[in-house]
């Protein structure tokens, strides 16, 4: 390394910054609350290098402690949907979602991928006294997530090759395998139907919605088979594909070619 690029990299870096950052990545990947010797170890830092940096993060509103451990709090989502992008696909899909709602009785939640997660960005519950959602800020490892399979799926040769280098190394092999062959079904299906894992006698319904450039986000609807009668899975299903379809057309999508009706797993 030349003396020029050892002096630009002294002068360019901030070693205080680049503990919070390395706080907040920890927390994002992990998916969990920490305590402060479990980033310790983590991080291969010291708890008093890292004290300070925790007690700002959480000053700054970008943590939360809670029993002695810290996790992510939602202002970092709060400023990412604050990009351009990721508003207008909001503002485009909201008055969609809540139609969508309305006509199946159930709740419906807006999903975009961030690195190997899932996050829900939007929800419109469902109509009446009984549903089932998540929160908004909802994150997920993809590889556990009925959206993940369409986000894996649907993704470009060179994103889907990063993307699985990242699963591999944290899930293994077998568990990665199992995963592709389920997403290329899906992606190949062009939705995801899979019974919930969290609530039993739920099944989540996926469809993407593509731009130019592939997949950008799904709609996903928690399903239950509610009484009184509400409409079946499979013309939920019908009407979501309707709706990302119209809200491909708005984002720019090329077109695709139709496929034919299927009836849910």
């Amino acid at each position: 390394m030349s003396e020029d690029h050892l002096e630009a990299e002294r002068k360019y870096r901030a070693p205080a910054l680049e503990k919070g950052l390395d706080v907040l990545e920890l927390l994002a990947a992990r998916g969990e609350p920490m305590t402060p010797s479990q980033m310790s170890v983590a991080l291969g830092r010291s708890v008093s290098e890292l004290f300070r940096m925790i007690q700002v993060l959480e000053f700054r509103g970008y943590i939360e402690q809670s029993g002695g451990t810290y996790s992510l709090s939602n202002r970092l989502f709060t400023l990412g949907l604050a990009r351009a992008p990721t508003r207008n696909l909001t503002e485009l899909a909201l008055p969609q979602m809540k139609a969508l709602a309305e006509d199946v009785t159930q709740s419906c939640h807006l999903v975009v991928p961030t690195d190997d997660q899932i996050v829900v960005i939007a929800r419109v519950e469902a109509p009446g006294d009984l549903g089932y959602s998540v929160r908004v800020g909802y994150r997920r490892n993809l590889i556990e997530a009925t959206s993940g399979l369409l986000f894996y799926g649907l993704a470009g040769p060179v994103a889907r090759a990063a993307l699985h280098a990242r699963l591999e190394a944290a899930f293994g092999v077998q568990r990665v395998r199992r995963f592709v062959a389920a997403a290329s079904a899906a992606g190949a299906a062009g939705h995801a139907v899979r019974p919930s894992d969290f609530v039993r006698g739920v099944t989540d319904l996926a469809a993407p919605i593509l731009g130019p450039d592939g997949i950008e986000a799904t709609l996903i609807i928690p399903y239950i088979d509610r009484t009184p009668p509400t409409p079946p899975a499979e013309a939920v299903l019908q009407r979501m594909l309707e709706v990302t379809a119209a809200l491909s057309d708005d984002l720019g999508a090329p077109p695709v070619a139709p496929r034919p009706r299927s009836q849910p797993a």
